[in-house]
């Protein structure tokens, strides 16, 4: 008995069915006396109490009846959920709204990336081809330099060569003999 659906659902929010207009009635049947109406979608509290096919409820305005039990939903009801729902929706278009406009700065900023990445490679290429003709142009100075060492080393050989045959040709000086007078 502790137990029964009827004591466990005292107290808690329940609602009233969204596609009804209900009388709230004084007793547990349409033969008793309308107390009010309650509109669709209205938060009421089940107070536990049934009697055949009605159940006892306050509703809203804080009046005690009855009304039929088929009528009474644990769902929320649509007018409850439109707030929470719209709110929802002004955050997620506010939040899509930041997003966008974020991914648009962030578009911008990836072309000036993409321009300044374009100018880098293009200075790269530049320098790349700058240091490839300055790298020629040292190596044709070294061969140069070498060539020329060689060539001036053939020069100092070649007048060497041609001095020690001079040198060798020249007539030397006849020193005087010791036993001549």
């Amino acid at each position: 008995m502790l137990l029964s659906p009827s004591l466990l659902a005292e107290g808690q929010p329940r609602y009233i069915s969204d596609q009804v207009y209900l009388y709230l009635h004084g007793g547990p049947g349409t033969q008793y006396r309308i107390l009010g109406s309650i509109e669709a979608g209205q938060a009421i509290s089940l107070l536990g109490e049934k009697q055949g096919d009605y159940s006892k409820i306050i509703d809203h305005k804080g009046r005690e009846g009855w009304v039929e039990t088929k009528m009474i939903s644990a769902k929320k009801s649509f007018r409850e959920q439109l707030p929470e729902v719209q709110a929802e929706l002004d955050k997620t278009k506010a939040e899509l709204e930041q997003v966008i406009n974020s991914s648009d700065s962030s578009l911008q900023e990836l072309r000036t990336l993409k321009s300044q990445l374009a100018q880098a490679e293009k200075s790269l290429e530049q320098a790349s081809t700058e240091r490839d003709i300055a790298t020629a142009k040292l190596a044709s100075i070294e061969k140069n330099e070498r060539f020329q060492m060689w060539q001036e080393g053939g020069i100092i050989a070649a007048a060497g060569l041609l001095l020690g045959i001079i040198l060798v040709y020249l007539p030397r000086p006849r020193r005087k003999q010791k036993n001549r007078w």
